[in-house]
């Protein structure tokens, strides 16, 4: 099965210098052909994955990730597409659509890589359609928040251990670069939005936001979890280190994630949003930690 590869041309917009105001139409320029005009058209069939040694190999097959990676990539894209269904405004439409596009691609290549290294998966769920496509788009936003910040942190410790080979680091880098270009799409869309929504909508949008933070907060905190069924932990993402067989304490993972995150995002035009909420929990938190180096 193939992914038709969605149309990324537009006329080119010039951004005007100097300070945006956030939830101006150049603010919408900026964000959304930021990710229009860095979209990385690589097929996940022609990915060579490389030759592991037993012992990585092992230890990547038995992460209880793979079930919830695949079905949570699958979930996004159809989410993230139905939201682009609504949406009107032409280049906000291919933007969100070229979102979707990718989500989808990820599920293709964590396809491709459990076949290639012979990881079991359970079979997926009926993926329904969203009733309301305003909260699933939302909903992914935020969780991708969560999820890609400790990523960057876990991604860059399997790496400099050398527990992921580089020939593994650069194949699965692309994935983790539109990670990167999601979040940094979506908060800079929710600022918009916020901004240019009728004022009687927004007690009810933001009513919608508090209850999907509640959702995403008791789905990591382990009591949705389940490990049945083919569902796997969504705690991963916070003790991942362990599992990964890295000798990483919490201080040290915090900081990781923090350096990755800012590395990550700071190639971005400087006048679009960042991720907050996230890295000032984890600047919070580290305060009780004494310091610790990546071992």
């Amino acid at each position: 099965m193939t992914l038709a590869v969605p149309n990324v041309r537009f006329e080119p917009i010039t951004v005007p210098e100097g300070p945006i105001r956030l939830g101006s139409p150049q603010h919408l320029e900026l964000f959304c052909t930021t990710l229009l005009e860095t979209f990385n058209p690589y097929k996940p069939a022609v990915i060579d994955w490389p030759k592991l040694e037993p012992k990585t190999q092992a230890i990547i097959t038995s992460l209880p990730i793979w079930d919830i990676a695949v079905q949570t990539e699958n979930r996004a894209g159809l989410f993230v597409a139905s939201f682009g269904e609504v949406v009107t405004h032409p280049l906000l439409k291919r933007a969100i659509e070229l979102n979707a596009f990718e989500e989808r691609r990820h599920r293709y290549v964590l396809s491709n890589l459990v076949q290639a290294y012979g990881i079991a998966l359970a079979p997926e769920p009926v993926y329904e359609k969203p009733k309301d496509p305003e909260w699933a788009f939302v909903r992914v936003g935020y969780s991708e928040c969560i999820d890609s910040f400790f990523a960057f942190g876990l991604f860059e410790a399997a790496s400099r251990t050398g527990l992921f080979p580089p020939e593994l680091v650069e194949t699965f880098e692309p994935v983790i670069h539109e990670e990167g270009r999601h979040i940094l799409f979506f908060v800079n869309w929710i600022a918009w939005y916020r901004r240019t929504m009728a004022w009687w909508r927004r007690p009810w949008f933001e009513l919608k936001v508090l209850a999907i933070w509640a959702c995403l907060i008791w789905e990591r905190i382990g009591i949705a979890s389940s490990m049945e069924h083919g569902m796997q932990d969504s705690n991963f993402t916070v003790n991942g280190a362990s599992q990964l067989g890295v000798e990483l304490k919490p201080a040290a993972l915090f900081d990781l994630c923090l350096e990755e995150n800012d590395r990550r995002l700071s190639v971005y035009d400087s006048r679009l949003l960042r991720p907050t909420f996230i890295p000032s929990m984890v600047r919070l938190v580290r305060r009780f930690f004494s310091s610790n180096k990546l071992t």
